[in-house]
């Protein structure tokens, strides 16, 4: 990689190499590592989260149709976590343990950048994991479609909340680190469109379903809102965000959008 020249300004096409260089297992070769194509990345999320989301989407429906919804809703949620690396729940994990901790912000700051990964948690990635599973498996029991639909909104809201979490003015908790590189480039306008965006495409996906047009997008709205609740928290616990809260909110984005779908019927 190569740090983008100054007097250069950020294209999309840069942005997007950015976003899933560093959001997925994806091989891109990321050119510019700067604050603008990290704007430009946190806003393009989104289009990260639906390809992710589709991949995993199609496995779990494949897996459903012959073997069950449970087993498929454990294959989807195994298929991102493999496609992130595992980025978030280790995000989520973190924060668990630092909001826990019941320490100053430096203190709890410190907790969260070690690499073992404590007692809150442990039991926050159980459940979480469990509720995922579990709200997924009754909509592939539903459907192997409407499983699949359910996969592919969650991922969406998952990297919409990268792009809130981004958004000016939040700002970062330490000085280095992703966290650092990411806060507040994105403006809010712009973070409102790409979530509108994806809603629109999720709503014309559910088309097929008369009441997945609304629930789709419905279902984000909430799982975006539990996630700016973790992020007021945040911000307030620890003056800002991290690689870590960032995380940590796609995860709870993801989980609010599935037991959204859940309770929708």
């Amino acid at each position: 990689m190569r740090d983008g020249s100054p007097e250069a300004p950020a294209g999309w096409g840069d942005g997007l190499r950015f976003a899933f260089g560093t959001l997925s297992v994806l091989r891109v070769r990321v050119e510019r590592w700067d604050r603008p194509t990290a704007g430009r990345a946190m806003t393009a999320a989104p289009v990260v989260g639906l390809a992710l989301g589709a991949l995993a989407a199609g496995a779990g429906a494949a897996v459903a149709w012959r073997a069950g919804g449970l087993l498929g809703a454990v294959t989807a949620v195994g298929v991102l976590a493999a496609l992130t690396r595992g980025l978030h729940l280790d995000g989520l994990a973190d924060v668990a343990d630092g909001l826990g901790s019941g320490k100053p912000a430096q203190d709890a700051l410190r907790i969260m950048k070690q690499s073992d990964i404590g007692p809150f948690g442990v039991l926050t990635l159980v459940l979480v994991l469990l509720a995922q599973v579990a709200a997924l498996a009754g909509q592939f029991d539903a459907s192997p479609a409407r499983g699949a639909l359910a996969v592919l909104a969650s991922a969406t809201a998952a990297r919409c909340a990268l792009a809130w979490g981004c958004a000016r003015p939040v700002p970062a908790a330490r000085p280095g680190g992703l966290g650092a590189m990411v806060a507040g480039t994105v403006p809010l306008g712009a973070a409102a469109a790409s979530t509108a965006c994806s809603a629109l495409l999720l709503a014309a996906l559910g088309l097929s379903d008369g009441w997945s047009v609304l629930r789709l997008p419905l279902a984000v709205a909430v799982g975006l809102g539990c996630s700016w609740l973790l992020l007021r928290r945040c911000v307030r616990r620890f003056d800002g965000i991290t690689g870590d809260v960032l995380g940590a909110m796609a995860e709870t984005a993801a989980t609010g959008t599935l037991l959204a779908l859940a309770l929708l019927g």
